[in-house]
């Protein structure tokens, strides 16, 4: 982004951004590296999906908003985001247990509906992954015969962290939000018949103060370089 470096007279460009969880940890690495590049800082505050929705809905100010497609998309609906959504990253929903436990057999949809059926207690999200668990339950028919034993985790609680604790024996979440979480075990990608792909996007605020700036930090997100990061954090990228 040439012309963006501050010379070093001048204030740091500093844009403020709110994300889900699911992303929090490859958006670091994607804003250090615009940083280096640009001298311009990105500083990030990252929630439950739902919540930053309804905050950047509620008026509050950010430059950039960076959420699941849909809910950007509802935002920009709304007017609360500019026109341009930006796709950088697809995202796929895992399952784990707690370290040391059995690995049920999930190779199917037929498999993973009955380690469903005997799991003691279940835990899903409130984003798009938890969204998705509860339309597949009710295709099994289990929606009733399994709500007594599912845990939807509070908005910004990660679901591994209610596996680890053994607050629930299975857990569903984005594969980024359950890697490197101590005290489980990943089991795998849902199978094929019942996966869900999450696409992560990102969009200059309406109330922005700096859309150029944003702007260049959602090109950026694409950029040279950034497709081995998506992949290091359990995501793929957008391709065009």
């Amino acid at each position: 982004m040439t012309g963006m470096n501050p010379s070093a007279s001048a204030k740091p460009v500093v844009l403020t951004a709110i994300s889900s969880m699911a992303t929090r940890a490859v958006l670091a690495e994607l804003a250090a590296s615009f940083e280096a590049q640009c001298g311009v800082q990105v500083a990030i505050e990252s929630v439950g999906g739902v919540l930053a929705a309804q905050r950047v809905a509620a008026g509050e100010a950010f430059d950039l908003v960076l959420l699941a497609s849909d809910a950007l998309d509802k935002l920009m609906a709304a007017g609360h985001v500019l026109p341009g959504r930006v796709d950088y990253v697809h995202s796929p929903v895992a399952l784990a247990v707690p370290a040391g436990a059995p690995l049920p057999d999930v190779g199917s949809e037929a498999a993973l509906r009955a380690a469903v059926q005997v799991a003691p207690t279940i835990g899903f999200s409130t984003g798009p992954s938890g969204q998705h668990l509860q339309r597949l339950f009710a295709r099994w028919g289990l929606a009733d015969e399994l709500a007594s034993r599912t845990v939807q985790a509070k908005p910004g609680v990660p679901v591994g962290q209610q596996v680890a604790s053994g607050e629930v024996a299975l857990g569903f979440q984005q594969l980024s939000e359950l890697q490197g979480l101590p005290g489980i075990t990943i089991v795998g990608l849902l199978p094929d018949d019942c996966a869900f792909i999450t696409t992560f996007s990102g969009g200059v605020a309406a109330n922005s103060t700096q859309p150029e700036a944003a702007r260049a930090f959602l090109a950026h997100l694409n950029g040279p370089g950034t497709a081995a990061t998506k992949q290091r954090h359990g995501m793929t990228p957008v391709t065009a």
